[in-house]
């Protein structure tokens, strides 16, 4: 990480996004206590992470990918006892709670089934579920619907604005799915090579990288029409079928189009479709990655 700075307030959903090796996980496991940093702060809810380890994990709980989150032979209700003890409560006091977690993650009727005989997206909810229980400030989910069917992904993205609308947790969750981005995330972090390169809502980065994307399909497009269109800024070109081509444009000046125009009318090709494609988060996201690529090759050119 290159001197990463950021805070979330109470009872803000904020996703934490970036390429692969972009240092997401490395954040989160930091921000558990699980990797030291080498230099520099974190304060959960106050708590000093270095100084005041033991008083600032009690104020987090995560659901890590690609870790055992749960005992496998342990029943949903027994994951959930347990790891509320081992978070300090009372699993005696806390039966109307168990209950109530049970109820919203649909897993009533798997309260006394071992982990390990549930399906994928049920072990994803349970280990959502414990770390809630554990009644902490801060909970920190890391690829929550990865691997996970749509039906699942979208109950996990259901629940998840639920918690955040009726319990204001302060939730940092990290992802590659855009939807769930979108759908969930008032804020995003996006990071790119250790650096914070965008801070703010997701409906301000989508109203500031709002542009009209169309798909046109068109007849067989010949050599040269192939190469004057994908030389045009925000055009890319691709074949369909032998004789249907794709050119999909990000229109960011209305003259593009007409040039793309002028060079279907030069050999008369024929126009099937023109359609204007919806803007959404995922398209937004590697936007501001290749900007910040460009960036990055102009300043090293200088």
């Amino acid at each position: 990480m290159d001197g990463i700075s950021f805070e979330v307030p109470e009872g803000q959903l904020v996703g934490l996004l970036g390429p692969n090796g972009a240092g997401k996980t490395t954040t989160v496991k930091m921000m558990c206590g699980l990797i030291k940093p080498d230099g520099g702060r974190i304060s959960i809810n106050g708590k000093d992470m270095i100084n005041r380890r033991t008083e600032a994990l009690r104020e987090v709980s995560a659901v890590l990918e690609g870790n055992r989150n749960i005992y496998w032979r342990l029943t949903c209700r027994e994951n959930l006892e347990l790891f509320a003890a081992l978070k300090g409560r009372d699993p005696r006091t806390l039966r109307p709670e168990i209950s109530y977690y049970l109820e919203i993650f649909k897993l009533e009727e798997k309260a006394n089934t071992e982990a390990r005989k549930l399906s994928r997206g049920m072990q994803q909810k349970l280990a959502t579920a414990v770390a809630l229980l554990a009644g902490t400030n801060v909970v920190l989910l890391d690829e929550p619907t990865l691997g996970l069917d749509v039906q699942a992904s979208y109950e996990i993205r259901e629940l998840l604005k639920r918690i955040a609308a009726e319990q204001e947790r302060t939730v940092l969750l990290t992802t590659h799915d855009m939807n769930v981005v979108q759908d969930t995330c008032q804020r995003v972090i996006i990071v790119n090579q250790g650096r914070i390169v965008a801070d703010d809502s997701v409906d301000n980065l989508m109203n500031l990288f709002q542009a009209k994307v169309y798909r046109i399909v068109t007849g067989q497009l010949s050599p040269e029409q192939q190469q004057a269109l994908a030389a045009l800024p925000g055009v890319a070109v691709q074949p369909e079928q032998p004789d249907r081509w794709v050119i999909s444009v990000r229109l960011e000046d209305s003259q593009v189009l007409y040039r793309i125009f002028s060079v279907l009318s030069e050999h008369n090709t024929e126009i099937h479709t023109i359609d204007q494609e919806q803007n959404n988060f995922e398209r937004v996201f590697l936007e501001i990655l290749e900007r910040g690529a460009r960036r990055a090759q102009q300043a090293g050119a200088v």
